[in-house]
Protein backbone atom coordinates (compact mmCIF):
# COMPACT_ATOMS: atom_id res chain seq x y z
CA UNK A 1 0.00 0.00 0.00
CA UNK A 2 1.10 3.79 -0.74
CA UNK A 3 0.84 5.84 2.45
CA UNK A 4 1.29 9.32 0.77
CA UNK A 5 1.36 12.26 2.93
CA UNK A 6 0.09 15.53 0.05
CA UNK A 7 2.12 18.59 0.61
CA UNK A 8 0.70 22.70 0.77
CA UNK A 9 3.89 23.81 2.86
CA UNK A 10 2.05 22.31 6.11
CA UNK A 11 -0.74 25.52 5.70
CA UNK A 12 -2.38 23.97 2.72
CA UNK A 13 -3.19 21.19 0.36
CA UNK A 14 -5.58 18.34 1.10
CA UNK A 15 -6.87 14.45 -0.19
CA UNK A 16 -8.76 16.59 -2.50
CA UNK A 17 -5.95 18.82 -4.05
CA UNK A 18 -3.71 15.51 -4.56
CA UNK A 19 -6.05 12.94 -5.27
CA UNK A 20 -5.60 12.89 -9.19
CA UNK A 21 -1.75 12.85 -8.80
CA UNK A 22 -2.08 9.61 -6.20
CA UNK A 23 -4.51 7.92 -8.51
CA UNK A 24 -2.49 8.21 -11.45
CA UNK A 25 0.57 6.79 -9.32
CA UNK A 26 -1.52 4.17 -7.63
CA UNK A 27 -2.70 3.11 -10.75
CA UNK A 28 0.56 3.02 -13.07
CA UNK A 29 2.14 0.83 -9.89
CA UNK A 30 -0.77 -1.27 -9.44
CA UNK A 31 -1.50 -0.69 -5.36
CA UNK A 32 -3.56 0.41 -3.33
CA UNK A 33 -3.10 3.79 -1.83
CA UNK A 34 -3.89 5.63 1.66
CA UNK A 35 -3.66 9.57 1.56
CA UNK A 36 -4.58 11.17 5.22
CA UNK A 37 -5.85 14.64 6.46
CA UNK A 38 -3.23 15.89 8.62
CA UNK A 39 -3.47 18.98 10.98
CA UNK A 40 -2.72 22.11 9.06
CA UNK A 41 -0.60 25.11 10.52
CA UNK A 42 -0.95 27.70 12.11
CA UNK A 43 -4.06 26.52 14.03
CA UNK A 44 -2.30 23.48 14.84
CA UNK A 45 1.69 23.84 14.63
CA UNK A 46 4.69 21.38 14.38
CA UNK A 47 5.05 18.51 15.62
CA UNK A 48 0.87 18.04 15.33
CA UNK A 49 1.43 16.84 11.32
CA UNK A 50 4.61 14.73 12.27
CA UNK A 51 2.33 12.93 15.11
CA UNK A 52 -0.43 12.50 12.60
CA UNK A 53 1.57 10.97 10.16
CA UNK A 54 2.99 8.43 13.16
CA UNK A 55 -0.41 7.62 13.82
CA UNK A 56 -1.69 6.68 10.07
CA UNK A 57 1.78 4.41 10.07
CA UNK A 58 0.47 2.87 13.16
CA UNK A 59 -3.18 2.30 11.87
CA UNK A 60 -1.74 0.52 8.96
CA UNK A 61 0.67 -1.68 11.13
CA UNK A 62 -2.85 -2.32 13.33
CA UNK A 63 -5.01 -3.12 10.36
CA UNK A 64 -2.76 -6.26 9.31
CA UNK A 65 0.42 -4.38 7.38
CA UNK A 66 3.68 -4.97 7.87
CA UNK A 67 6.35 -2.32 7.47
CA UNK A 68 7.06 -4.35 3.98
CA UNK A 69 3.96 -3.71 3.01
CA UNK A 70 4.20 0.02 3.16
CA UNK A 71 5.50 2.25 0.98
CA UNK A 72 5.78 6.18 1.95
CA UNK A 73 5.18 8.80 -0.05
CA UNK A 74 4.97 12.87 -0.18
CA UNK A 75 5.62 15.79 -2.33
CA UNK A 76 7.14 19.29 -1.15
CA UNK A 77 6.04 20.14 3.27
CA UNK A 78 4.50 16.16 2.62
CA UNK A 79 7.77 14.94 1.43
CA UNK A 80 9.47 16.97 4.45
CA UNK A 81 6.71 15.06 6.37
CA UNK A 82 7.75 11.89 5.52
CA UNK A 83 11.18 12.13 5.50
CA UNK A 84 9.83 12.87 9.57
CA UNK A 85 7.96 10.04 10.03
CA UNK A 86 10.87 8.08 8.85
CA UNK A 87 12.69 9.14 11.25
CA UNK A 88 10.22 9.40 13.92
CA UNK A 89 9.55 5.76 13.12
CA UNK A 90 13.37 4.45 13.38
CA UNK A 91 13.97 6.40 16.57
CA UNK A 92 11.31 4.50 18.54
CA UNK A 93 12.59 1.44 17.12
CA UNK A 94 9.16 0.46 15.42
CA UNK A 95 9.21 -1.57 12.30
CA UNK A 96 10.21 0.81 8.92
CA UNK A 97 8.36 0.80 5.96
CA UNK A 98 9.51 -0.74 2.62
CA UNK A 99 10.73 2.36 1.03
CA UNK A 100 10.15 6.21 0.47
CA UNK A 101 9.01 8.61 -2.38
CA UNK A 102 9.95 11.80 -2.22
CA UNK A 103 8.39 14.25 -5.26
CA UNK A 104 10.05 17.51 -4.39
CA UNK A 105 11.02 17.88 -1.01
CA UNK A 106 11.01 20.50 1.49
CA UNK A 107 13.29 19.20 3.89
CA UNK A 108 15.10 22.66 4.97
CA UNK A 109 13.32 25.55 6.51
CA UNK A 110 15.66 27.36 7.02
CA UNK A 111 16.44 28.20 3.29
CA UNK A 112 20.10 27.75 3.78
CA UNK A 113 20.14 25.84 0.53
CA UNK A 114 22.48 26.98 -2.75
CA UNK A 115 19.63 26.68 -5.12
CA UNK A 116 17.51 29.49 -3.09
CA UNK A 117 20.02 31.67 -4.73
CA UNK A 118 20.82 29.97 -8.06
CA UNK A 119 17.32 28.89 -9.31
CA UNK A 120 15.78 32.03 -8.08
CA UNK A 121 15.38 33.32 -11.24
CA UNK A 122 14.02 30.08 -12.77
CA UNK A 123 11.62 29.13 -10.09
CA UNK A 124 8.37 30.05 -11.39
CA UNK A 125 6.24 29.29 -7.82
CA UNK A 126 8.59 30.44 -5.15
CA UNK A 127 10.54 33.04 -3.81
CA UNK A 128 13.34 32.54 -1.36
CA UNK A 129 11.52 35.82 0.91
CA UNK A 130 8.32 33.89 1.06
CA UNK A 131 10.00 30.90 2.46
CA UNK A 132 10.50 32.31 6.23
CA UNK A 133 6.92 33.12 6.52
CA UNK A 134 5.81 29.68 5.51
CA UNK A 135 8.40 28.41 8.19
CA UNK A 136 6.95 30.74 10.98
CA UNK A 137 3.69 29.26 10.67
CA UNK A 138 4.54 25.90 10.90
CA UNK A 139 7.58 25.67 14.02
CA UNK A 140 9.14 28.64 16.77
CA UNK A 141 12.25 30.11 14.79
CA UNK A 142 14.57 27.53 17.39
CA UNK A 143 12.70 24.78 16.29
CA UNK A 144 13.65 25.14 12.95
CA UNK A 145 16.44 23.22 12.18
CA UNK A 146 15.09 20.00 14.88
CA UNK A 147 15.90 16.93 12.64
CA UNK A 148 12.17 16.69 12.02
CA UNK A 149 11.41 19.50 11.40
CA UNK A 150 14.74 20.33 8.63
CA UNK A 151 15.58 16.74 8.17
CA UNK A 152 18.79 17.62 5.99
CA UNK A 153 20.00 18.19 9.37
CA UNK A 154 19.06 14.91 10.43
CA UNK A 155 20.96 11.84 11.31
CA UNK A 156 19.70 9.32 8.42
CA UNK A 157 21.61 6.37 9.64
CA UNK A 158 19.16 2.88 8.85
CA UNK A 159 16.61 4.84 6.83
CA UNK A 160 15.12 2.65 4.08
CA UNK A 161 15.48 2.82 0.03
CA UNK A 162 14.35 6.41 -0.98
CA UNK A 163 13.42 7.72 -4.34
CA UNK A 164 13.70 11.74 -5.24
CA UNK A 165 12.42 13.28 -8.05
CA UNK A 166 12.97 17.25 -8.01
CA UNK A 167 13.44 19.28 -10.88
CA UNK A 168 15.97 21.50 -11.56
CA UNK A 169 14.52 25.05 -11.70
CA UNK A 170 13.26 25.34 -8.28
CA UNK A 171 14.27 26.76 -5.60
CA UNK A 172 14.23 23.62 -2.99
CA UNK A 173 16.71 21.45 -5.22
CA UNK A 174 19.37 21.67 -2.62
CA UNK A 175 16.88 20.14 -0.22
CA UNK A 176 17.18 16.79 -2.71
CA UNK A 177 20.48 17.01 -3.47
CA UNK A 178 21.87 17.67 0.65
CA UNK A 179 19.32 14.88 1.70
CA UNK A 180 20.70 12.51 -1.16
CA UNK A 181 24.24 12.89 -0.25
CA UNK A 182 23.53 12.14 3.13
CA UNK A 183 21.64 9.07 2.74
CA UNK A 184 24.54 7.80 0.22
CA UNK A 185 27.10 8.73 2.76
CA UNK A 186 25.08 6.77 5.47
CA UNK A 187 25.45 4.15 3.48
CA UNK A 188 21.11 3.92 2.65
CA UNK A 189 20.19 3.13 -1.01
CA UNK A 190 18.89 6.50 -2.71
CA UNK A 191 18.13 7.37 -5.96
CA UNK A 192 17.99 10.99 -6.98
CA UNK A 193 16.11 12.07 -10.07
CA UNK A 194 16.41 15.55 -11.15
CA UNK A 195 14.41 16.65 -14.05
CA UNK A 196 15.42 19.53 -16.61
CA UNK A 197 13.41 22.39 -17.12
CA UNK A 198 11.23 20.99 -14.40
CA UNK A 199 9.58 23.02 -11.25
CA UNK A 200 8.84 22.33 -8.33
CA UNK A 201 5.93 19.05 -7.67
CA UNK A 202 5.44 18.84 -11.46
CA UNK A 203 3.95 15.67 -11.72
CA UNK A 204 0.86 17.15 -10.35
CA UNK A 205 0.33 18.28 -13.97
CA UNK A 206 -0.36 14.55 -15.20
CA UNK A 207 -2.54 14.34 -17.88
CA UNK A 208 -1.69 17.85 -19.35
CA UNK A 209 2.23 17.70 -19.59
CA UNK A 210 4.41 14.41 -20.93
CA UNK A 211 7.07 14.91 -18.32
CA UNK A 212 4.54 14.66 -15.43
CA UNK A 213 3.23 11.10 -17.08
CA UNK A 214 7.26 10.03 -17.53
CA UNK A 215 7.64 10.88 -14.11
CA UNK A 216 5.24 8.72 -12.67
CA UNK A 217 6.35 5.19 -14.86
CA UNK A 218 9.88 6.36 -13.59
CA UNK A 219 8.19 5.43 -9.92
CA UNK A 220 7.20 2.24 -10.81
CA UNK A 221 9.90 -0.28 -10.94
CA UNK A 222 11.04 1.44 -7.51
CA UNK A 223 7.33 1.20 -5.85
CA UNK A 224 6.30 -2.60 -7.34
CA UNK A 225 10.20 -3.22 -6.37
CA UNK A 226 9.88 -2.03 -2.83
CA UNK A 227 6.63 -3.95 -2.14
CA UNK A 228 7.55 -7.37 -3.64
CA UNK A 229 4.47 -6.98 -6.35
CA UNK A 230 5.03 -8.77 -8.97
CA UNK A 231 5.91 -6.79 -13.14
CA UNK A 232 3.16 -6.80 -15.10
CA UNK A 233 3.72 -8.74 -18.56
Amino acid sequence: VLLYLHGGAYLMGSCGTHRKLVSHMARACGVPAVMIEYRLAPENPFPAAVDDAVAAYNALIEQGYSGSDILVAGDSAGGGLTMALLLSLRDAALELPAGALLLSPWLDLTSSGESVRSRADQDPWFKAEDMPYAAAYYCKDEELELPLVSPVFANVDGLPPVLIQVGDDEILLSDSTRIAEKLEQAGCEVTLEIWPQMWHVFQMFVGLMPESRAAIEKMVPFVRGRLGVASET
